[in-house]
């Protein structure tokens, strides 16, 4: 039988920075208010029609944004402790 997990505490969760939002909003900015910008058949890249490669484009881009973001939160979390340590000593 499985254990109940213990519900998650509004202290125990952390806000994103600014900077891993903001890596978060390119891909959908990137695909979703750049339409005038592609919204074209030519011209043609890689056989493909323009606008077609442009999403391709952001599909391979977001992860590398995500990455980024969790990169960001990465080391935003492990320079906390550090931090606090630095604030409890200097008192």
């Amino acid at each position: 039988m499985q254990r109940p997990t213990e519900p998650v505490r509004s202290s125990d969760v952390k806000r994103p920075s600014y900077g891993a939002i903001l890596l978060g909003l390119i891909p959908f900015a990137g695909m979703c208010f750049s339409v005038s910008a592609w919204d074209r058949v030519y011209p043609m890249i890689l056989g493909m029609p323009f606008n077609f490669f442009w999403l391709l484009l952001w599909n391979v881009l977001t992860p590398l944004c995500m990455w980024a973001a969790y990169r960001v939160e990465a080391l935003r979390s492990s320079e906390a402790p550090q931090r606090r340590q630095n604030e409890n000593s200097s008192r």
